[in-house]
């Protein structure tokens, strides 16, 4: 078996990440939620027609994120029928890679046709057409992991706002009468695979999260490995444009600390099932380690050992027959 480019597999089962972790994060993501609390989704569904499949209706899903935000997901769910209109179905969020969006609509047909409803929400800015409101002070050209670094309210981060929506997607559908809010599941990889840690972290009613390489963890240790590139080229940009002496070093990767999936890690009560590729250079192995170390939930981790940040042979296979347990 090929050894990961990274840290021994020993040594990662007990790494506990590099990132620091600022001091009042708790009471910085206690604040957030009380902002969602006061945030209602106004959920609004709209028939959408772009395919037909039987026994299957297909919605846009509309609600209301912070700032101002109106954030779209695709839903689909069991047709209604004057026989089961009180059966109450699980559901799963689905969260899409950095840049992407929601997907096809083709492609989320095989969890409804074993009775789930679904939602693949679309991230605010990328590649889908949910809406990015802005307004912060410094940076906006080059990515979104540094979107608001430099503006002096750590509340303007771009990803704390992305993080909310996706408990926010959760508290919607868990109120359609279709959803059993007891039976609710998420997934996504990459970026989606931190969207995934995000959204059971802050709603903890989620009940199985199946990351895979999640993004999103142990800003530092991708630096101090010299991986800042691919999706993580951001930080090296913003380090050449906006701090070239590595001044402030210490305090953009403790501000980074808001939006470490490995600080939020902690809070997961889902049944937890990770895919990793160990060698991932885009992720690194030792960033996801140190978000999936500190989860204190039921756990497991796929291992492919010789695969990167790609398609991992049957883990689409292991994550339905995972969510078949909900």
């Amino acid at each position: 078996m090929p050894l990961t480019f990274d840290k021994p597999l020993p040594e990662l089962r007990k790494y506990r990440g590099t990132n620091p972790r600022p001091a009042d994060f708790d009471a910085y993501w206690r604040a957030a939620l009380r902002e969602l609390d006061a945030t209602p989704a106004n959920a609004e569904l709209v028939p959408n027609r772009a395919i037909a499949p039987a026994g299957v209706e297909c919605f846009d899903l509309w609600f209301d994120g912070t700032h101002g935000a109106r954030i779209h997901a695709k839903y689909l769910r069991p047709e209604r029928t004057p026989e089961n209109t009180d059966k109450r179905h699980p559901a799963v969020l689905l969260f899409h890679g950095y840049s992407g969006h929601s997907g096809d609509w083709q492609d989320k047909l095989a969890l409804v046709s074993q009775g789930f409803c679904v939602a693949a929400m679309d991230v605010r800015g990328q590649g889908g057409i949910s809406e990015d409101t802005g307004g912060v002070k410094g940076n906006t050209l080059r990515g979104q992991i540094i979107r608001g670094l430099d503006d002096p309210d750590p509340h303007r981060l771009f990803f704390r706002d992305v993080f909310l929506d996706t408990a926010q997607l959760a508290r919607a559908v868990m109120t359609f009468p279709e959803v059993d809010e007891k039976r609710v599941g998420a997934t996504g990889w990459s970026q989606g695979g931190a969207l995934t840690l995000a959204c059971a972290a802050l709603e903890p009613r989620i009940k199985r999260a199946a990351p895979v390489y999640p993004f999103l963890c142990d800003y530092q240790r991708v630096w101090q490995m010299d991986q800042a590139k691919d999706a993580y080229d951001e930080l090296r940009y913003f380090f050449r444009q906006h701090d070239p002496l590595h001044e402030r070093e210490e305090a953009i990767f403790t501000k980074l600390g808001y939006i470490d999936c490995q600080h939020h890690a902690h809070r997961i009560k889902a049944r937890i099932m990770l895919g990793i590729g160990l060698m991932d250079t885009v992720c690194p192995p030792s960033t996801q380690f140190a978000a999936y170390n500190k989860i204190k939930s039921k756990k497991q981790m796929v291992f492919y050992p010789d695969f990167a940040h790609e398609p991992l042979p049957g883990m689409h296979d292991k994550i339905f027959e995972f969510m078949r347990g909900l």
